[in-house]
Order: C-alpha cells, then structure tokens, then sequence
C-alpha cells in the first residue's frame, strides 16, 4: 500500500527511477515476491540503470526511503527480515483458533521419504525468498547470517542426531551462499560442524551460488575483499572477483531448491501421506464447525 507522510518534490531523473523501481516490483508482485533493498539494487545493476557501486547502493536507499515517506513506493513490497516485530496472536473464541490450526496443521511429509531435507542460506534477508517453496514441499530452512553461531550448529546438529541416530534416513542439507572467499568456505564449515554435534553421517551439497551458475547467470559483480583471510585462495581458483547471493533472480533461487528437493522426493509415499494430512485437518475443521453450531 501506498502511503503519503511527506510532501516532497523529486527531481525528472528520480522520479524516472521511482518508476522504474515501481515496475521491477509490480513485476515481483505477480509471482507473490517481495524485495529487499539489496535485491532491489542488484535488479538495477542488472539492467544497466545504476552502477554498481557503495555510492550507487546508498543513493538508492535514501530514494526508496524518501519515495516511500511522499507516496509514490508500495511500503510492503519492500521488505527487511533484519528488524521484525514479533506480536501475540489473538483470537475471538475457541473455533477460530481451531480454524487457524487447520490451515496451518502439518505432519512430517518425509516421514516414509529415503530421505531427509533441510536447506540454509547465508542471508536472513534471503529466507523470505525460500521461505514459500520451502513451505510447499515441508522442508526445514535456516538463514545462517554469515558463519553461523555455534550454539545455532548444536542446536541442529543435536536435533538431527537424536531423531536419526539409527541411520534411518540419509540426510541432505541444501546450502546456498555467495560467491567469495568466505562464502565459498561457509560450505566446509557448515558441513564439518553439523556432523561434530549430530555424531551421524550426513551430507552438505552447495546449492548456490556456484562457477557454472555465475557463467549462466552473469550476475553483476564486486571485488573480492582482500581483508579476507581467504583471499588469496579463492583468487588462485576464481579471479579477484565475488559474486552476492541476492544478485541472482528470486524465482531462479527458489527453481534451484524445488528442482533439488523434488529430485529425492518418492512421489507415491508423499501422496499416501498428503492424504493423510487432508483428512486430519478435516476433522479440526469439523470440529470447529461443531463448536459453533453447538452454541447456536
């Protein structure tokens, strides 16, 4: 929605540029996306509107925040998973918290899969991307937020090791991070500590971002930090420069994840469990109904 707090005079070229953003984002709208600041910056690039540059990056920002406050941008088209509000829920009486549970019920779909399917991605901001096809085929998500905090590895490593100790499942985690020195290493780094804390064999296959989808997608592209302890390494394999995650198309991100997962998915033992899901969450629905009949 748009929303006007401050009257404010743009310049031809901004007000060019607010239109453009504008249609970037109504095109995201039809395929139910919404955009961060960063994804909104990597589009233009992409496009040949801006440079690719901090000065371009900060100008940009200080538009959509200003473009925002006048009116002229939809507020919640642009998104920032960094500072979210958490607000209790509230309901009006018993049945619509039971209607709410059956929207929303799930029993484990992979319960009878060979396998077991959890994906991460470096970015927070990037999970609200994931988030949507992860939901659709029941699969867990994680946003590392760089290397991830230890107590996060313990805390999913001892998970999968106490409910797959016996070697039941074979365990496939999805990794997706930028392209650059640490970036490349957070996929070592997730795989070796997630096997330390859960005492079982599993497998990290890095997802994204990789060489042959930076040949294929051409993603716009940054200097690779020299401060990086990495560095020198990763120039030895890839040049000087880096690839950001968020550059890359969101429904591109999310073809990759669905692609990989459905690849292990046996689709008889989803339906039969499907099924299963749909008739229990009947019977929270009939109860509901039943509620509300019995108090007319």
């Amino acid at each position: 929605m748009k929303e006007t707090f401050v009257e404010r005079k743009f310049s031809a070229t901004s007000e060019q540029m607010i239109d453009i953003v504008n249609a970037i984002l109504d095109e995201y709208r039809l395929l139910g996306y919404r955009l961060s600041l960063r994804q909104i910056y990597y589009q233009l690039v992409a496009r040949d509107y801006i440079p690719n540059s901090q000065r371009s990056y900060k100008n940009l920002g200080d538009l959509l925040s200003n473009g925002r406050q006048a009116g002229k941008i939809d507020w919640a088209m642009i998104e920032d998973r960094n500072r979210e509000t958490v607000i209790p829920a509230h309901w009006e009486d018993p049945a619509e918290i039971v209607e709410a549970a059956a929207r929303s019920f799930r029993i484990d779909k992979w319960i009878n899969q060979e396998y077991h399917v959890e994906i991460m991605v470096e970015k927070d901001a990037l999970s609200g991307v994931l988030e949507p096809v992860c939901r659709e085929l029941d699969v867990g998500i994680t946003a590392n937020k760089g290397y991830s905090s230890s107590s996060t590895m313990y805390e999913i490593g001892k998970r999968l090791g106490s409910k797959y100790f016996d070697d039941s499942k074979q365990i496939i985690v999805f990794y997706l991070g930028d392209h650059d020195p640490s970036g490349i290493d957070m996929t070592r780094d997730v795989e070796e500590r997630l096997k330390m804390y859960s005492r079982i064999e599993l497998e990290v296959v890095r997802l994204a971002l990789n060489w042959d989808q930076i040949e294929l997608w051409r993603p716009p592209e940054n200097p690779a930090k020299e401060t990086d302890s990495r560095y020198w390494e990763y120039t030895k394999k890839f040049g000087e420069s880096s690839w950001e995650l968020d550059a890359i198309e969101p429904t591109q991100l999310a073809g990759l994840v669905r692609e990989a997962v459905l690849a292990l998915r046996d689709e008889l033992a989803w339906a039969e469990i499907t099924d299963k899901e749909n008739a229990m969450r009947y019977e929270l629905r009939s109860f509901a109904d039943k509620y509300r009949n019995g108090k007319e």
